[in-house]
């Protein structure tokens, strides 16, 4: 049995290239996807590698079928070649997925059925003969296996860079492997690392112009709401020249109150400070000349749905407004999770990512954008108002994910 493996860039070229050297009885074996260098796998060109196999005695030796079905019925090699075929034939192959352990499994179940069918029997004179012969053609089909067997450890390994690198970022799993399927939907004449870049970006998602006449900012305590809520109002008063109100109920946390009276008097911003749902909406009534009115609510725990419902009662008084999810940069994946799920009854259309420069891992913004299903309106990435603030943009939000955009 002669067999062959052949790299080629799609079936239609293997095809070509099987009937031409090995003629049309030729039979494929396996099929699967390759990278062929680049570096650690990532940015390496995607290849499809065929396996293909003919028999050697097909046109120069005539076996006697008939004794050997009397011995063992069906236990020829062109029984399991068509055997083989059909199972082949079943296999559609797919860029997305790996065929191997599929095939692999036929395989193993034809060979050791028939195999051990051989093992079973005793035969003599010319009979043995015959018999052997197939017997040596089987051990090469069982070779064939065992290299598909090394082959899907060698398909793991040219991944498992990718997915290592994706770890780092500390993504989960789950999300991990959505990215990977995008990264293998593209067309391949695409560089590893611009799929990559590609697949981030469309996983982004941004809304620019999110700032609506009334925007409440909400979030657990800690991500920087207040400094964030300076900074907005230092952006649309003192750069897009806007008449901007501050609104604060967080009477809670201690010099709370103080620390963004310090910063409307610094930018001759009018502030109001709410202690009831009554002075809620009065303080909206008496900032209305305003362009913006930016609130400033109290942190909650995510896990006390009672606060967060009474923080919803305060909300629920405001007619015109635009709710922005706060969250650090630094949140762990099971905590951005919680957090999200916590405050979705106060119906967020936006989500902000404070405290960029805070880290130097953000996975963090790929995991927001999947569990809260919303767009990010701003990120934050430094201690300074108003300039370290900006609206979300895909290509940027994308280099800091993978590291290409340094900010410290």
């Amino acid at each position: 049995m002669k067999i062959k493996k052949y790299v080629v860039n799609d079936m239609n070229e293997a095809m070509t290239r099987i009937r031409y050297e090995l003629g049309a009885d030729a039979i494929i074996i396996s099929q699967r996807k390759v990278r062929k260098g680049g570096f650690l796998g990532l940015f390496s060109k995607k290849s499809l590698e065929v396996t293909a196999a003919i028999d050697n005695h097909s046109t120069e030796k005539k076996y006697n079928f008939n004794t050997v079905n009397k011995i063992n019925k069906g236990n020829n090699i062109e029984v399991i070649k068509k055997m083989i075929e059909e199972r082949n034939n079943n296999v559609k192959y797919d860029n997305n997925i790996n065929h191997d352990t599929n095939v692999l499994d036929s395989y193993k179940e034809i060979l050791e059925s028939k195999s051990e069918s051989f093992q079973n029997k005793s035969f003599r004179g010319k009979e043995f003969s015959e018999t052997k012969d197939l017997m040596n053609e089987i051990r090469d089909l069982k070779k064939i296996v065992k290299d598909i067997g090394k082959s899907e450890k060698s398909y793991a390994d040219e991944n498992s860079s990718l997915v290592n690198f994706f770890k780092d970022l500390d993504l989960e799993e789950e999300l991990i492997e959505k990215i990977i399927k995008k990264v293998g939907n593209l067309e391949d004449n695409l560089e590893e690392r611009e799929k990559i870049k590609r697949v981030i970006e469309d996983t982004i998602d941004v809304r620019v112009n999110s700032v609506g006449k009334v925007t409440v900012l909400v979030g657990p305590t800690g991500v920087g709401k207040t400094t964030t809520i300076a900074k907005l109002a230092g952006k649309l008063s003192l750069i897009d020249k806007k008449k901007v109100g501050l609104i604060t109920i967080d009477t809670y946390r201690i010099g709370a109150v103080e620390q963004l009276k310090t910063y409307a008097d610094i930018m001759n911003i009018p502030f109001k400070v709410v202690f009831s749902m009554k002075d809620m909406e009065k303080a909206i009534i008496d900032l209305d000349y305003c362009d913006v009115i930016l609130v400033d609510t109290t942190g909650r725990s995510s896990k006390n749905m009672m606060q967060i419902s009474e923080l919803r009662a305060f909300i629920e008084k405001i007619k015109e407004k635009s709710v922005h999810l706060v969250i650090s940069a630094s949140t762990k994946n099971k905590d951005v999770e919680t957090i999200i799920k916590g405050y979705s009854i106060l119906e967020y259309e936006n989500i902000i990512i404070t405290k960029l420069d805070e880290t130097s891992i953000y996975g963090s913004i790929l995991t927001v954008l999947d569990k809260g299903k919303k767009p990010i309106s701003f990120i934050t990435t430094g201690q300074d108002v108003p300039d370290d603030i900006r609206e979300g943009n895909k290509e940027e939000i994308a280099k800091i994910v993978l590291g290409e955009n340094k900010l410290c």
